[in-house]
């Protein structure tokens, strides 16, 4: 049977298919469905980790163990996993180990853009690239097959594109799940310098005999048509292509490391011109010029974004591609925190009160944006509190006008070592923990704060307030967002304080809530537009009648327009006078 899948669902499915027992992650757009939706088996055992080194060391100790794993990131959380990936690399594996890498180019939602296949290349492992949902099932039975047979971890990487698209994909019953015994082997997976050495060779004879397997494996293969034009691709690339030039002649690549060479020489002597069409980094580009091939690659294609059917038809071709006009011109509509959300009360008070604010990775990071505007920095999760000691270690007088701000699941992915770093370094640091009671950012996933697991299980919640005093801070405050004279008088106190403080402001996420409030009238505004600068979505102004306006099906009633309207012209629905 065939069905419509997006490439996150069938790579799920394919873990289901192929005998997966073990799979985690940590949530990263555009990675998170995998695990969504592999918990629908209840065969696997999955979970979501408190960042993606532990997700990797979770799936790496699996796999030692005996069991076939699955661990999925976003590509920059490969940056938090690298420590654990590049040893295991080393050590091999015992049961098939599969590591998801969802690359987002043109960077739709990520604080920078990179291609990880350089990351394969650098750690020495086998990298697979999908180009459909088909092919992105079929390559988690074919990484572990690998993954298996070489005694290494396999990289998939993925796109936002191949993410998150939907094709047809054929469903098969899954293998039987079975796990491996057990067995001792301290030589091979203790890595103390001696034992090191000797694996590093491993590592080498290992990359000389996936070399000689790219050549023959079966997603690498060429595609022979009108030889005046030759071009290799792989991934969503691919598809780009095929819909650009479809009579051209394609080497389409499907293991990309180690690259056929071989094969790479045979093709480009088969076609008069060729070309690399690869989104962001020249990888594939770098290695055919290193055989000694002409090609054109980076000199018609940039490094960045993303491509195109149209550029690849107009670069290559220099006919304009085939595009669809929209149906009416959408107007622009900046990212904004939704309405009702506990964020925006702190961020209005933040700006009010100037203070340079060290930010974070999720939806606070929105503080930055107008009419907020109340973020100076915001470097990766975690951050904000490392980056804030930095600050107050360069110039100490900033100390008494700045606070770091991160989310309660950002905080336990990275932030707890920070904190930790500024009770043992003297800083004196005020903290604000964004706790929304869930990771919201990326669709309310579940963690270690939330009392659930994944999977549905009750767990236990972390208690901030003990774990900061745990962490050495002796100021911890507990807030409510959304009132904000107590709010403003806490920052304001904490601040000035020559100590590391807390403030843990808590509410849940308006989205996981029923909120049983009406939305707000508007009665006798007087113009003054002192509630535009929360930014709320639900309120906008009548420039022609000079008076605020609530859009009924956006307001949650939460009331925080109340507290900054000096003329009690915002009001909940039933008061006096509406």
């Amino acid at each position: 049977m065939k069905t419509l899948m997006t490439g996150n669902e069938a790579i799920a499915r394919g873990a289901y298919e192929y005998g997966v027992s073990v799979a985690a992650a940590y949530p990263g757009t555009p990675s998170t469905e995998i695990l969504e939706n592999i918990v629908k088996y209840p065969e696997v055992y999955c979970q979501w980790s408190p960042n993606e080194k532990v997700a990797m060391e979770v799936g790496i100790g699996a796999a030692i163990a005996g069991a076939r794993v699955i661990t999925a990131m976003k590509m920059v959380g490969v940056n938090v996993a690298a420590d654990p990936l590049f040893t295991v690399a080393y050590t091999g594996i015992r049961a098939g180990l599969v590591l998801v890498s969802a690359d987002d180019p043109g960077m739709h939602s990520s604080q920078n853009e990179q291609d990880n296949r350089l990351y394969a290349a650098f750690a020495k492992i086998p990298l697979l690239e999908p180009s459909n949902s088909q092919e992105a099932k079929d390559m988690v039975g074919l990484a572990l097959e690998i993954s298996e047979t070489f005694d290494t971890p396999v990289m998939i990487r993925i796109t936002t594109r191949i993410a998150h698209s939907q094709s047809l994909v054929e469903l098969n019953d899954p293998l039987e799940r079975l796990v491996k015994t057990y067995e001792r082997n301290p030589r091979k997976y203790v890595m103390l310098p001696g034992n090191g050495r000797a694996r590093r060779l491993v590592v080498e004879e290992r990359m000389l005999k996936l070399a000689e397997y790219s050549e023959t494996v079966a997603v690498n293969k060429m595609e022979l048509q009108d030889q005046s034009i030759g071009i290799i691709t792989s991934g969503i690339s691919y598809q780009y292509v095929k819909e650009a030039l479809p009579t051209a002649s394609i080497l389409k690549l499907g293991l990309t490391n180690p690259l056929p060479s071989g094969l790479i020489k045979e093709f480009a002597a088969k076609v008069d011109k060729l070309y690399v069409v690869e989104e962001l980094e020249p990888y594939i580009e770098k290695e055919v010029r290193l055989l000694g091939i002409n090609v054109i690659g980076k000199e018609l294609f940039p490094p960045y974004g993303e491509l195109s059917v149209r550029m690849v038809s107009e670069k290559i071709s220099g006919q304009p591609g085939i595009t669809v006009a929209p149906a009416f011109d959408s107007p622009i509509r900046p990212p904004v925190m939704c309405p009702g959300c506990p964020h925006r009360g702190v961020f209005y008070t933040l700006k009010q009160l100037k203070l340079v604010v060290s930010g974070d990775i999720g939806c606070y990071t929105l503080g930055a944006m107008a009419p907020l505007e109340a973020i100076d920095t915001t470097i990766c999760m975690g951050a904000s509190i490392s980056a804030g000691l930095g600050m107050i270690k360069a110039h100490p007088e900033m100390a008494e006008n700045m606070v770091a701000v991160i989310g309660d699941s950002t905080f336990l992915h990275s932030g707890i070592t920070g904190l930790m770093d500024v009770v043992y370094n003297g800083g004196n640091l005020t903290t604000i923990i964004l706790d929304n009671s869930i990771t919201a950012m990326t669709g309310h996933q579940d963690n270690p704060s939330t009392g659930k697991t994944l999977m549905g299980q009750p767990a236990p919640q972390v208690d901030f307030v003990a774990l900061c005093r745990a962490l050495g801070v002796k100021r911890i405050t507990e807030v409510d967002p959304f009132d904000l004279e107590t709010v403003k008088e806490i920052i304001k106190t904490e601040v000035a304080v020559p100590e590391p403080s807390v403030i843990i402001a808590r509410r849940p996420c308006a989205l996981i809530i029923k909120n049983t409030e009406k939305p707000l009238q508007v009665q006798d505004c007087k113009g003054c537009k002192m509630c535009l600068k929360l930014g709320c979505p639900a309120l906008s102004f009548d420039e022609e009648n000079k008076t605020a306006q609530v859009d009924q099906a956006l307001c949650t009633g939460c009331g925080l327009c109340i507290n900054v309207c000096k003329f009690n012209a915002l009001r909940k629905s039933g008061d006096d006078n509406v």
